[in-house]
Parts: C-alpha cells; sequence; structure tokens
C-alpha cells in the first residue's frame, strides 16, 4: 500500500509531535517481539491494517530486521515461517474510526487509531510486558490530546455528577480524593458535600486534565494532585472517601487499584465507583457486547473488591449511569 492511498497519514505531513508519537509506538513494539524470527498479524477494519503492518515493517526494516509482507496486516520478521498462533506471533488490535474501539479479548496488543496521526497503546497481556514499562506514557498520551474538548465531547454531566454524589452521602468534614478527577466535573459537588471544614483533593495522571479544570474555574474547590491512580503520593488511611468516575476499568490491572485505593482509605471509609452512563450504554456506544467476566461487572467486582479489603454494599446499573459503593473492611 502507498503512503498516498493509506488512511494512515504520511510521515513527510506529521508535526514533529505526531513524529515521536509514532516513533514511541512502534518502538513499544519492536521490544515486544523475540530476538529471532517472529510474526506479526495486524486485525482492524478496512485498510487500517495493511497500512499500519506497512509503517511497522519499515520501522523494523531501518532497525535491521527485515521483513516480509505475505498477506494485508501481516509481517514476517527476519526469515519467520507464517505461524500466527505460535509462541513467536505477535497479534495487534487496532481501534480506528471505521470499526469497534475494543480490542479482542485475545489480542496481545490494542492500539486507538481513532485519531491516525496520534496512535496509542491501550492494551499489553501482560504476559508480554509489565504494566509499569508502558501504561502511565500511553494513558498521559490518551487522555492529553482530548483534555481541552473533554467536556464539549461528552456534554452536561453535571446533574448526573451531584446525583451520584448525594447518594454517596459524604459526610460534612471527610477529606475526599476525587480519583482521576479529569477537567474536574465532581469537584464543584464534592466541595458542597464536605462543607468548608472538609478537605477535596482531585488527582489525575494527565497535566492537560488538571490543566483544564482550572480553566473551567473548579480548581478552586480542590488541592489538585498530579498522580499515578496506582501509586498514589498519599498517607496509608487518610482519606474518608474515593470517588472514582470511570477509572477503575482503565487500570491495567483493576485489582492492584482497588488495593492502592484501600491503602488510602481508613476503616470504615468509603469508595464510590460513577459512570455518567449505565455499562449496557456504554458498551454500546463502544460497539461491543458486555461479557459477564469484565472487571465491572458486578460478580467480578465483588470478589475483587473482597480481596482487596471492601465490601460492597451497593451495585446500581440501569441505562442513566453505573453506581457502586463499598466499604473498607
Amino acid at each position: 500500500m502507498s503512503e498516498e492511498t493509506s488512511p494512515i497519514p504520511p510521515w513527510h505531513v506529521l508535526d514533529t509531535e505526531q513524529v515521536t508519537r509514532w516513533r514511541h509506538v512502534l518502538d513499544t513494539l519492536t521490544t515486544l517481539l523475540p530476538a529471532g524470527p517472529a510474526t506479526v498479524v495486524v486485525d482492524g477494519a478496512d485498510g487500517y491494517p495493511a497500512a499500519f503492518a506497512d509503517r511497522l515493517g519499515g520501522f523494523l526494516g531501518d532497525r535491521g530486521r527485515p521483513c516480509a509482507r505475505p498477506a494485508p496486516g501481516t509481517l514476517t520478521v527476519a526469515g519467520a515461517v507464517l505461524s500466527p498462533a505460535g509462541p513467536d506471533s505477535l497479534t495487534i488490535w487496532l481501534r480506528t474510526p471505521a470499526g469497534p474501539r475494543r480490542g479482542q479479548p485475545d489480542a496481545d496488543v490494542a492500539i486507538d487509531l481513532h485519531d491516525p496521526a496520534w496512535p496509542v497503546i491501550r492494551h499489553i497481556d501482560p504476559r508480554r510486558a509489565d504494566h509499569d514499562g508502558w501504561f502511565l506514557a500511553e494513558s498521559r498520551a490518551f487522555f492529553a490530546t482530548r483534555a481541552a474538548t473533554w467536556d464539549t465531547k461528552f456534554g452536561d454531566d453535571t446533574a448526573a455528577y451531584a446525583a451520584a454524589i448525594a447518594d454517596a452521602d459524604i459526610p460534612a468534614g471527610a477529606t475526599v480524593l476525587d480519583l482521576g478527577c479529569g477537567t474536574g466535573r465532581a469537584l464543584p459537588g464534592l466541595r458542597a458535600a464536605v462543607g468548608p471544614a472538609g478537605t477535596v483533593i482531585g488527582a489525575d495522571s494527565t497535566d492537560q486534565m488538571l490543566a483544564a479544570a482550572v480553566t473551567h474555574g473548579r480548581a478552586r474547590h480542590a488541592t489538585l494532585l498530579l498522580a499515578d491512580a496506582r501509586h498514589l503520593p498519599l498517607a496509608a488511611g487518610s482519606v474518608d472517601t474515593v470517588f472514582a468516575a470511570g477509572v477503575v476499568h482503565h487500570l491495567p490491572d483493576p485489582g492492584a487499584g482497588l488495593a492502592e485505593i484501600a491503602r488510602i482509605t481508613r476503616t470504615g471509609g468509603q469508595l464510590v465507583l460513577f459512570h455518567p452512563s449505565g455499562r449496557a450504554a456504554l458498551a454500546a456506544r463502544h460497539g461491543h457486547a458486555l461479557r459477564p467476566d469484565e472487571p465491572m461487572a458486578e460478580t467480578p467486582l465483588r470478589t475483587t473488591l473482597a480481596a482487596t479489603g471492601w465490601h460492597l454494599t451497593t451495585y446500581d446499573d440501569p441505562p442513566h449511569r453505573f453506581f457502586a459503593r463499598a466499604v473498607r473492611r
């Protein structure tokens, strides 16, 4: 496939940041390949797999690993025999404007290509790479470019956030952490709940999201903290309530994330998991079917919470919202 007909922009039209982003993703994929012969299979919609395989193949070739392309979306690296199910294979699923956004359950890597100039790795099988080696940088790359238009794209969810905070029954004077606060949509409501004697902390891993919270005037309601949800710079038992909207299911290891949240929450404190759309509505928006083994399904969530120091007391998943509440044991 020539660059002129590719759905992926050619190198010469990308700006410096876009070129750096592409090279970072391709370099990460290169590290996942074995040192010897390997097969790479790229899947997705329309012409994206073939174009992505061509770009990856060119990148590998420039680094001394010549590739053949026996079929669109398929590479054999350094003389490998085509064996897409073998231990020396790498399967890549592309989430593109023309296809489902979620990766295949059996794909080794899922890459978001909704903006073909800005690829972002959204999943790597933990048997291929440790989460700490890629997750934070890729998560920041994903949300940084969306921060400025986040509230416009997802509309006014003020009423939904206010209802969730009211249902959480947060006492006045409490210390509350809005984990993954994003643009700060929950911060005014949390401040109103705890009152002037309470403490509100808004934590997010992306500078641009926190900057958007400042732009929208929400920073005055809280102390903002740049932090990784998996490694929070807060003392053990220092928080009364953790409000987490659309965070846990994004983590590569939800159990480890829930354990870290438990560490900073006092005994008897609470965790509120919220999203302004129910799981079914969110799945329909993303073009995939719900599975009973998903981390936020009731049985897996209850089990994971129990294993990490929590007791699930409320699970509510109608079309208009997701709301779960757990108490720290």
